[in-house]
């Protein structure tokens, strides 16, 4: 089921061989319907084809004794109208899929919630969190609650512990550009990435009391000092997406701008939550701690809190030993190399108001050439699993056309690719297409856009471009890696 191919020895061939006519048909072999995945050190597990919808978040969830795949979808697209669900008979705006993988190499499709009407990021329901309501401090102990995007309108919050029968608790509506959330399952904060009528940018983040999910508690707005109600001149970058570290860390990392001029913010979580609410550009600047701005090349879809991390080099050193990093993953955008390329990158914020970029990461076009395959090419996001079974250890970014890339990150300074996978296309994967001389040059190709693990150390991707959900392990080095057996 898997092919193996050796970067070394692709590279080697690809340059004795002037690179052209080998790369090419490595590219066409990967383009055909029914042709073997690429890998190295992964191996696929299992695959549900989520009804061949278009795939942005899954979050897996220990469910009592199941493990279940939460995946949020994107609005369809103008060329291909909406799936049929086969378990309704009936077409179905793209939503939330709710699949059991308590055997991985099985999945079992439960049910599919319908989204809004709408195409791409206007449609759908995007994003996806789950918290237990025994954990949450008002919840309801016998519930299972979901929070997902409804298209760009609004938020929902669906009782699942029963995932075949979900019922719908909350909607939070009246906005626009919804899109990734974080929510503290301990505390019931969430932080809603929004956008708000009378706001002046396309996005930024509503912060809510979700402790009740049936009483939702608005806490505040929040953004940057000029795009707030009433602001002039310019408008600074939109936020994309925040991790919290809770009320241990008292820090919320936020990144902007997505593929371009983009920063990381760190925020003092106390004095957000607790301090002046009004949006005055005094009070969106109080909890701040600093920003890193980016090179104008790349922006800052993920921004992922490894802390206290323990770096061997530094053992023996009297002062940082352990070091504060965070991990920052930007979003190609562009098709087939339009755009500088988007990368993985890790910032030291061990002196928080010095941050400073310390490595980064890319795939390498060469190995797969990757920019002549169609679609994006360039990094997307990361797990952000907190489990111990690979926290600090790997990472897993989703490079759309390259698949997925295992990174060995136990030293951050120097982050090494031990594995990767590239699904196979099916007949469901869909086009990208490219305009040359004013038309439309398309070309079928893989587009893994989001991942996550779990605490059995299973790796979940899933595709932009219809093709599905894998599930896929660890093999060989790579496996050593993160210690397991």
């Amino acid at each position: 089921m898997n092919r193996y191919v050796k970067p070394a020895a692709f590279l080697s061939a690809f340059f004795f061989l002037g690179g052209s006519a080998w790369a090419q048909s490595q590219i066409i072999q990967s383009q055909v319907i029914g042709a073997p995945p690429e890998a190295s050190n992964m191996k696929l597990v299992g695959y549900s084809d989520l009804q061949a919808r278009s795939a942005y978040q899954p979050t897996i969830h220990h469910q009592g004794d199941r493990w279940i795949a939460y995946v949020g979808h994107h609005g369809g697209t103008d060329e291909i109208p909406d799936p049929v669900n086969p378990m309704t008979g009936k077409a179905e705006p793209n939503g939330t899929s709710i699949i059991d993988v308590t055997d991985p190499a099985h999945p079992k499709y439960l049910r599919h919630i319908p989204g809004q009407e709408g195409k791409y990021e206007g449609g759908g329901a995007q994003m996806v969190r789950v918290c237990d309501g025994k954990q949450l401090p008002k919840g309801d102990p016998n519930a299972v609650y979901m929070l997902r995007t409804f298209g760009g309108e609004a938020h929902e919050i669906w009782n699942v512990a029963d995932p075949v029968n979900p019922a719908l608790i909350t909607r939070i509506a009246g906005l626009k550009d919804t899109h990734k959330n974080w929510w503290e399952c301990q505390t019931g904060i969430a932080f809603l990435v929004s956008g708000l009528p009378d706001w002046r940018t396309r996005r930024m983040t509503m912060i809510y009391d979700l402790s009740d999910p049936a009483h939702p508690v608005k806490i505040r707005d929040f953004g940057l000092p000029g795009q707030e109600p009433g602001a002039t001149g310019a408008v600074p970058t939109e936020v994309h997406g925040p991790i919290s570290a809770g009320p241990e860390g008292n820090r919320v990392y936020f990144g902007y701008g997505t593929d371009k001029g983009g920063f990381l913010q760190i925020v003092d979580r106390d004095k957000l939550l607790n301090g002046p609410k009004e949006p005055t550009p005094d009070n969106l600047r109080y909890p701040e701690i600093s920003r890193m701005p980016m090179s104008a090349f790349n922006g800052a879809h993920t921004t992922f809190p490894m802390l206290k991390m323990p770096i061997a080099e530094f053992a023996k050193d009297k002062d940082g030993k352990d070091r504060d990093i965070v991990m920052i993953v930007d979003e190609e955008i562009l098709n087939e190399c339009a755009e500088p390329r988007q990368m993985v990158w890790f910032a030291d914020v061990t002196v928080e108001n010095r941050p400073m970029m310390i490595s980064s990461y890319t795939a390498r076009e060469a190995s797969g050439g990757f920019c002549d395959r169609g679609g994006r090419f360039g990094a997307h996001s990361s797990n952000e699993s907190m489990a111990p079974v690979f926290y600090k250890k790997m990472a897993f970014i989703s490079y759309f056309n390259a698949g997925v890339r295992a990174l060995d990150i136990r030293d951050p300074y120097h982050p090494t690719e031990v594995g990767y996978f590239i699904p196979a296309i099916t007949a469901a994967t869909d086009k990208r297409c490219v305009k040359i001389d004013g038309k439309d040059r398309c070309k079928v190709a893989i587009q893994t856009n989001n991942v996550e693990t779990d605490e059995r150390g299973y790796i979940y991707i899933v595709d932009r471009a219809n093709t599905g959900l894998h599930i896929l392990e660890l093999t060989g080095p790579a496996r050593a890696v993160a210690g397991l057996p």
